[in-house]
């Protein structure tokens, strides 16, 4: 009998749960109708929850209120605990409503980890809150967290500091943070020169990982012994860097190689630093206005995803293969590009051949055994092609430093590290090409249209101070450059840009960074070397290559095909035209809301409108019927007009909870 009452009590609680949980789901439910926003159904349910706990109270308070037990002195007739019940239950549910769109202002949904990322996620969440409170420390510590909120300001002395705390803070934080750095360096369309400055000398010194740790790796992403692959592998590192180390190695058929392989815990390092700057990125464009302007967290997720590529080393070798297609398909420079083995690389593993010679940022005492013309011969080569790459083809080498570029011993120029690499479309490329044959031509109108086509016409551009801008450059740079000035005007061209708010995408940021990068192993090559000149006379001579031949002959026809239907109707379309105007029928018509999130945004514009109108109104006239003594009384102290004005108030809060929740949510959006 015992085991039947227990039976019988677990039914009672699971059936009273079952229920409650039933009754929060439809209280969660209307309460999520009536803010007129999707919100998170935790919290929704959680409000739900409580709803349910306090309507159980209140209506129990209430009954025995109305069946004459005299609660705390309310005794009333059923009829009246009746009404005084739906208005509680109203009130309760408003109060709800209330609670939720509080929350929602506070914590936006989607703003906080779900329940499930709770549970499963923690230690993922320990390691990188481990990893953010280092980050952390050390930008505090360089006193990069004082500076952040003035940054901007008018003082260029605080302007040194931020930027010198930024770089010591990032040089300090790890390659993730580095490599950030030195792309912020190439983006002098969004920060300052002395930013700029600062963060083209962030450097990372790292120690190699030990043969016992890299030997396995290899093998593993080989997916099978080393020595089935490799006559012999130098277990010392040719380089090192933090995220992969280079070992020199010879294949079975005697071919000498280049073994690229990544650290073992790299990956997990950058994916970790590569969060944490994604979340800071946010918060700086939360929380500061420059964070804003600067657009801080598109740039940040262009950053991620840019490293993300340069981690995947089969990217990296489809790069290779596109570079040296494009250079054969040109012909004109000769310059190498190592072979890549697909067979043998990976996402986390490079093999190629082995270029023989010295990168230029360690070849000075095999420049200085050349003479000036060898020397110009060099420079001359290595701008040609990587114009050719720009304009030409496309697709080009994205970070041409000195240590990328190799000259051979049979003085011959080559490249590596493909892990950037730009490409442009057809009509950037001619508008690049444009613009330096209209600088060649000192064609200022000519320069100046080709900026606006490449960069796109900001609102509110004065083309002809545009013009006179562009024109003070070729006077001030036409008659060729020294070669120290070559700087200057990527500086100044850099100047103009922002001075007339035009944006720089971000494939044509990387080829002015391309452009910029490869001037310093220019100057290395031949100190003497006129960068500007050069670039000029390769710009003039790549247009017109695209306007000889059968290249224009090709142009032409495509461009007529693709007129030709519009020709075929121009006559009956013109003579439709006069036929309106002669007989007076000629009318237009334009559709201002044509566009549906155009509409969209007018309807919900209306509709919040209407909801605060009759929010106020209900609000309004619930305080005139609450303070008015007139009517029957409904207890010793309310009168009916009163308990009408607190039904009225709940209508006014409700909307207004409503209305509240839309600008919220409007706002998050936007």
């Amino acid at each position: 009998m015992e085991a039947l009452d227990v039976g019988g009590y677990a039914l009672v609680s699971l059936a009273a749960l079952v229920f409650l949980f039933l009754q929060s789901w439809f209280a969660a439910t209307v309460v999520r109708r009536v803010v007129g926003v999707p919100t998170g159904w935790p919290r929704t349910l959680a409000v739900g929850l409580v709803m349910s706990a306090v309507v159980a109270v209140t209506v129990q308070y209430l009954y025995r209120a109305g069946t004459g037990q005299n609660v705390d002195g309310l005794d009333v007739s059923p009829g009246v605990a009746v009404l005084f019940m739906v208005l509680a239950l109203g009130w309760i549910f408003a109060l709800g409503v209330g609670a939720l769109v509080m929350l929602e202002a506070a914590f936006p949904t989607g703003s906080l980890p779900s329940p499930q990322s709770l549970f499963f996620g923690w230690r993922s969440r320990r390691r990188r809150a481990r990893r953010y409170a280092q980050v952390v420390s050390i930008a505090v510590r360089h006193g990069l967290g004082s500076q952040l909120r003035g940054f901007g300001g008018d003082s260029p002395g605080r302007e040194v500091k931020t930027a010198r705390a930024l770089k010591e803070s990032l040089a300090e934080a790890g390659v993730t943070f580095v490599k950030l750095g030195q792309m912020l360096s190439t983006r002098r369309d969004i920060l300052p020169p002395v930013f700029v400055r600062e963060l083209e000398t962030l450097q990372t010194q790292v120690t190699p990982e030990p043969w016992s740790v890299i030997e396995p790796a290899i093998a593993e992403r080989l997916g099978r012994p080393i020595g089935e692959v490799f006559a012999r592998i130098d277990s010392t590192p040719l380089a090192a860097a933090s995220v992969a180390q280079v070992h020199e190695a010879t294949l079975l058929d005697g071919t000498e190689v280049i073994v690229k392989v990544q650290r073992p815990k790299a990956l997990n390092q950058v994916a970790q630093d590569l969060d944490i700057i994604l979340r800071l990125a946010g918060w700086l464009n939360k929380t500061t206005t420059w964070g804003r302007d600067l657009g801080v967290q598109s740039l940040a997720a262009g950053f991620a995803n840019t490293l993300e590529e340069e981690l995947d080393y089969r990217i990296e070798l489809d790069n290779m293969a596109s570079i040296e297609a494009s250079l054969t398909r040109s012909g004109k420079f000769d310059v190498t590009v190592p072979h890549g083995y697909p067979g043998l690389s990976g996402e986390r593993l490079l093999v190629m051949d082995r270029l023989p010679g010295q990168p230029v940022s360690r070849a000075g005492a095999l420049l200085t055994g050349l003479s000036d013309a060898e020397r110009s011969r060099l420079a001359t080569t290595l701008l040609g092609a990587t114009l050719e790459q720009i304009i030409g083809d496309g697709i080009f080498h994205a970070d041409l430093h000195a240590g990328n570029i190799f000259i051979t011993p049979e003085r011959k120029l080559g490249l590596l590290d493909f892990g950037a690499v730009g490409r442009l479309d057809p009509a950037t490329q001619t508008s690049l090409g444009l613009m330096l044959y209209s600088i060649d031509q000192n064609d200022s109108a000519g320069a100046t249209d080709a900026l606006i086509e490449l960069l796109g016409r900001p609102d509110g551009l004065d083309d002809r101070e545009v013009e006179r801008a562009v024109g003070e450059l070729l006077l001030r740079y036409g008659g060729g450059t020294r070669a120290t000035q070559g700087q200057k005007l990527f500086d100044d061209l850099f100047n103009l840009v922002l001075a007339h708010r035009f944006s720089v995408p971000a494939p044509i940021s990387a080829a002015f960074r391309a452009m910029a990068s490869v001037e310093g192993a220019l100057l290395t090559i031949d100190p003497n070397f006129d960068v500007v000149a050069v670039s000029r006379k390769e710009g003039n001579r790549l247009v017109r290559s695209k306007l000889k031949g059968t290249k224009i002959t090709d142009e032409l026809q495509r461009r007529a095909l693709q007129l030709m239907p519009m020709i075929d109707r121009m006559p009956r379309r013109i003579n439709k035209i006069t036929e309106d105007l002669e007989q007076g029928r000629f009318s237009m018509n334009m559709r201002v809301l044509e566009n549906p999130s155009d509409r969209s945004f007018l309807t919900s514009l209306f509709q919040q409108l209407i909801v605060a109108v009759l929010a106020g109104a209900a609000v309004v006239g619930a305080i005139m019927l609450i303070t008015s003594d007139e009517g029957p009384l409904l207890t010793k102290d309310i009168h009916l007009y009163s308990f009408f004005g607190f039904v009225l108030l709940f209508g006014g809060f409700v909307l207004s909870m409503r209305s509240l929740m839309l600008v919220f949510r409007r706002d998050g959006q936007t």
